[in-house]
This record gives C-alpha cells, sequence and structure tokens, in this order.
C-alpha cells in the first residue's frame, strides 16, 4: 500500500467539501500507515477512532497578538510533521492546500527527501491579494513536485500564477455513490417544509455566504408563485448570511416559503436531495471570491436530481449545461428562468437528474478519484 503524510487543516469532522475529500479519498488508498496531520477540534476523537489512517491532531487556532497571527500554527504542523517525516518511510507528503500546509509540506519535504503534492481548490488562488500571502502561495505551487486541480477553471488559474502545466493534474472531487442515491425515503422531509402533493420543492446546501447566490433564488419565489408553482424552498447550511437571507424572505413576502435548517444529520442529509425537484446554488463571483468546483452539485446528481449552477468559477466541471442541468448568470432573471424551466418540465427535470446519475458513477465515484490519486505516485515527480 502507498504510504503518505497528509498535511490538512480540513478533515472531519470539520464541515466542507475539502475535509470530506480528504477522509474519503486516503481512507481508500491506504491504511495506518498513511498519517495525517491536522487540525484539532470539537468531535474529533470520534471520528478518529473509526478512520482507518493514523489521525494526529495539533493546535492549529491562529493567535491575534501573534504577527503574523499563523506563526503558532506553522511551528506545530512544521514540527509535528517533520518528526512523523523522519520516523517513518512515506512515499510522498500531501498538503490540502498551499497555505499553510503546502509551504509547511514542502519544507518538510525537502528537509527529508520526500517528493511534494498540493491541492489547489480555485477559490484561494483568487481571493489573497498580490501581497506577501499571495507570493508564499505562488512559492509553495509553483516549487511543489505536483499540484492537484480540482477543476480546468482551478488549472488555469495555477498556469496564471507561472505553475508549470507539466506538473499540474486534473482530479475533480467525487461523491460517496453508495450513499447518495437515488430511492431513498423522503415523503416526510416534503411534508415537514410543508410540500403537498403537488408541490414543488428547491433545495441548496452550502455555506450561507453572498457568493453562493441563494439570495437570487429567493428572490425568484414570487415570479415562481405567480406563475403557478406552489413552491417552498429550503436551505440546509450555516453562514454569516443567515439574517440577510431571512430578511430578504419576508420582505419579498416568502418568508413561509424559505426554510433555513441549518445543519442536518449525515444520514438526512442524502433524503434531502431526494426530497426535492430541482437543487440550485447559482454561484457568482464576488471580488474574486468564486466557486472552484461545486461538490453539491454532484450530490445532487448521485441522486439522480437536477441542478441550477451558477457560470462562475469552475461548475462547468460539475454541471454540463443542458444535459446534467443548467448554468445560468447569477441574476435574478436568469435565475428564475431556469428554475421555472426545470420546475414547470418534470420530464425535462427527470431527463436532466438521470443523465447526472450516470456521470456521478462514471466519473466522480470517490474509488476513482482515489485511484486518480494513486497513479500520482506511479508517474513519478515531473520538473
Amino acid at each position: 500500500m502507498p504510504r503518505y503524510l497528509v498535511l490538512t487543516e480540513l478533515f472531519l469532522p470539520t464541515k466542507g467539501g475539502t475535509a470530506v475529500w480528504f477522509a474519503e479519498v486516503y481512507r481508500r488508498l491506504s491504511g495506518k500507515e498513511t498519517h495525517i496531520v491536522t487540525a484539532d477540534v470539537p468531535g474529533a476523537a470520534e471520528v478518529d477512532a473509526s478512520h482507518p489512517n493514523s489521525v494526529h491532531r495539533i493546535n492549529m487556532r491562529r493567535v491575534a497578538w501573534l504577527r503574523p497571527e499563523s506563526l503558532g500554527m506553522y511551528f506545530n504542523l512544521f514540527f509535528k510533521s517533520l518528526g512523523l517525516a523522519l520516523t517513518h518511510r512515506f512515499d510522498a507528503i500531501h498538503a490540502g492546500r498551499a497555505l499553510p500546509e503546502g509551504f509547511t509540506a514542502w519544507l518538510v519535504a525537502r528537509l527529508t527527501f520526500h517528493p511534494v503534492v498540493i491541492y489547489a481548490h480555485g477559490e484561494e488562488l483568487t481571493t489573497w491579494g498580490r501581497g506577501g500571502k499571495y507570493k508564499a502561495m505562488c512559492f509553495a505551487l509553483c516549487h511543489a513536485d505536483r499540484v492537484i486541480a480540482n477543476s480546468e477553471f482551478t488549472r488555469d488559474e495555477l498556469i496564471k500564477m507561472d505553475v508549470s502545466p507539466a506538473r499540474i493534474t486534473l482530479i475533480y472531487p467525487g461523491v460517496d455513490v453508495a450513499r447518495f442515491r437515488p430511492g431513498l425515503a423522503c415523503d416526510d422531509l416534503r411534508e415537514s417544509v410543508g410540500v403537498g402533493a403537488a408541490g414543488k420543492l428547491i433545495l441548496s446546501v452550502g455555506r450561507l455566504s453572498r457568493r453562493k447566490g441563494f439570495d437570487q433564488v429567493i428572490k425568484s419565489l414570487p415570479e415562481l408563485v405567480q406563475a403557478g408553482l406552489d413552491v417552498q424552498y429550503t436551505l440546509i447550511g450555516i453562514g454569516e448570511d443567515q439574517d440577510y437571507l431571512l430578511d430578504l424572505a419576508s420582505e419579498h413576502g416568502v418568508a413561509d416559503r424559505v426554510h433555513l435548517l441549518g445543519h442536518v444529520s449525515a444520514d438526512d442529509l442524502p433524503r434531502w436531495y431526494n426530497a426535492c425537484d430541482v437543487f440550485a446554488m447559482p454561484n457568482r463571483e464576488i471580488n474574486g471570491d468564486t466557486e472552484g468546483f461545486g461538490m453539491v452539485f454532484i450530490e445532487a446528481a448521485a441522486c439522480g436530481r437536477t441542478v441550477v449552477a451558477g457560470t462562475a468559477g469552475g461548475t462547468g466541471a460539475a454541471v454540463v449545461d443542458g444535459e446534467t442541468g443548467l448554468r445560468v448568470v447569477g441574476n435574478e432573471l436568469a435565475v428564475t428562468s431556469a428554475l421555472h424551466r426545470l420546475l414547470d418540465d418534470p420530464s425535462l427535470a427527470r431527463r436532466m437528474g438521470e443523465a447526472g446519475l450516470v456521470r456521478a458513477h462514471a466519473e466522480f465515484a470517490w474509488e476513482r478519484v482515489a485511484d486518480k490519486t494513486r497513479r500520482l505516485q506511479q508517474q513519478g515527480s515531473q520538473k
């Protein structure tokens, strides 16, 4: 089995696609001989007890009075990783992002003569300005033996940063097709948010932030209702826009049709995807902040649901426009038109959902992602 030292601040039970990615891929690649260094967070002990890899938790909190605030985090990450690299035989060191993990991994790798692989997710490449942090990120990415890009958009951004195209490998994120699947019981979920026999349910999953475009879905509801659709809208996730979205729903007279559920259980999440008629995250770019891929789109696809996505960022890798869903400019008019088209034509939504399901199994199952990651070691480093 391959043996990796994996540095990632984001790992289960932390929420988010990146945390899921590392937990799912490395459990399929290796066992206890792979060591994961990650942040100590509430609920970690339960995850670590059942995870097949060796997980090491360290303090990765930023300290306000330090300059930089992340100095202690780098210190802890470096010495823990260096100790493991000196006392274990690893085939490679993998880093979850360029900073802080990638820069640390590069230093440890050069001291211990290991190849280093750094993941790039897209949004971090476009939101960190052009100051010292950006320069450190560029250094780490340009000096890695290989960089994994999660979409064509991310690959193109890396090339703009002077990362050699020969060192970039495109690997899409994945989905657990055994967990996210069609046919799960969901009538009780639809009833819980007031969806009747002839009703329609739109679902969104993700952090409640402006760039996700959830506000545009809320703004579309009055027109959808006026067009004769008895529609409800459910959002799963937490974030800084919660009050804004609630106020927006009241302002547009649809507060009784908007349901913010916060977090839901791991068992209920796939059922919510099954419960919806259309999944929507019409993302847009705001001040460089954009969607690098959008794992929620392929979770919906794996459950046989069609989606409405934005055109910004790397969503084109997750959603094939006109085939598995619709990609639209993230404004109210375009979002309303796309949602109306799919909700008003169940046969079209069903065909797109079925196409997305086939693609999810063929291209995005975690086993395929793990296999592509395994091949990196076989390819060796390319300078």
